[in-house]
């Protein structure tokens, strides 16, 4: 890991396609750089914030975005790998059609985020907030959902197989052709109160 760049502010800087490896960048701004179709690979940013930041179709594995901002950026057709998103919020940005696998966006930030049609897989989203964001038709497989803020979210024929779904109230929610799996259907069930015999 390289040694960290610190309190550092970016402008109107063009990173296309940039290779981020290995960087490391702490209490850094990024106003208005094209990242768009940059790689980072092991790079760390802890407590930065991105404003306007078009980060479309990105590429990112093994890295980690903690407690940073992100604030009309453009997500379009990004990837995140095996990513720590921990304590990050997202706000006005445009993250369709995101796709993440595995990694780490727990306590991560995303209240009426239009979240159609993405890819969430195998992600620790513990005590995350989708208070009315809108998944629907999105694949949110395998994922832990321990503690998530849901109200309000729109979960229309949604695949949450495999995902823990024990925070999830079934009558805050728009549910309708959400799919579940047998043992979901379960603790669903449960939920409303009724009794497995």
């Amino acid at each position: 890991m390289s040694e960290p760049t610190e309190d550092v502010t970016y402008r109107h800087e063009d990173w296309y396609a940039e290779e981020l490896v290995d960087r490391h960048f702490v209490r850094c701004s990024f106003f208005h750089v094209d990242l768009t179709e940059a790689v980072s690979q092991g790079a760390v940013f802890t407590e930065c914030v991105f404003g306007n930041v078009a980060l479309n179709a990105s590429r990112h594995t093994d890295s980690a975005f903690t407690r940073c901002t992100f604030k009309r950026c453009n997500l379009f057709e990004a990837e995140f790998t095996g990513c720590k998103l921990v304590g990050s919020s997202f706000e006005q940005c445009d993250l369709r059609p995101l796709r993440v696998s595995g990694g780490d966006w727990s306590f991560v930030a995303l209240p009426g985020a239009d979240l159609r049609g993405v890819h969430l897989t195998d992600v620790r989203m513990r005590e995350v907030d989708l208070t009315g964001a809108d998944l629907t038709g999105a694949t949110v497989t395998g994922a832990d959902l321990s503690g998530a803020q849901l109200h309000a979210a729109k979960l229309v024929s949604v695949d949450l197989r495999g995902s823990d779904l024990t925070a999830l109230d079934p009558t805050t929610v728009e549910r309708a052709g959400a799919i579940i799996d047998a043992e979901q259907a379960i603790v669903l069930a449960q939920a409303l109160g009724f009794e497995i015999r």
